[in-house]
């Protein structure tokens, strides 16, 4: 059983494609026997991978920093709920208490955590597996830009293959699997 990190959107006002993607990420996590480790946030696409998880009988594990306990938008139901004192630390422990990433539509947050982690993978500080999920083609201007920086050698084609790209949920956790082995 791995633990694995999904990134994704806490925003209250995201389309309900996007609640049922999360959703269905975490019971597809869940029913593969993993643990789902999120935010901690039980709100948005957050909350609503942490209940499609724990719906299909699958742990979760959520970071979540202490303002945003104080705003109560805290998963109170987690299996585990760890607070830290703030974003920073809270990358920090997602990355040391999870074997796998999964990165699915989100904002500046999701952006964030996505860079950390990759970032830290181009650095040699973990070589932990990471997949960002490019439903309906969400990931699609971030990725031509990406591949613009390849090409003008502000990141190495190494880095730039160290993140993997798939279309769909079953797809992003048939590759983790098949690299966690």
């Amino acid at each position: 059983m791995a633990a694995i990190c999904v990134f994704c959107a806490s925003s209250r006002t995201l389309d309900r494609r996007w609640l049922d993607l999360a959703a269905e990420t975490g019971a597809e996590v869940a029913r593969r026997g993993h643990t789902v480790v999120s935010g901690g946030g039980c709100v948005g696409m957050m909350g609503a991978l942490a209940d499609g998880a724990r719906a299909a009988g699958g742990p979760t594990l959520g970071v979540i920093p202490q303002a945003l306990v104080d705003l109560e938008v805290a998963d109170l139901a987690s299996d585990e709920l760890l607070v830290t004192d703030g974003m920073a630390s809270r990358k920090t422990l997602m990355i040391d208490k999870s074997d796998a990433f999964i990165t699915l539509p989100g904002g500046l947050g999701t952006l964030d955590e996505l860079f950390e982690v990759w970032t830290t993978a181009t650095l040699a500080m973990h070589a932990k597996p990471m997949v960002l999920v490019d439903a309906d083609g969400f990931y699609r201007p971030l990725l031509d830009w990406l591949h613009t920086l390849a090409d003008q050698h502000f990141l190495k084609p190494a880095g730039l293959n160290l993140l993997t790209v798939a279309q769909s949920v079953p797809e992003a956790l048939d590759i983790l699997e098949s690299r966690l082995i």
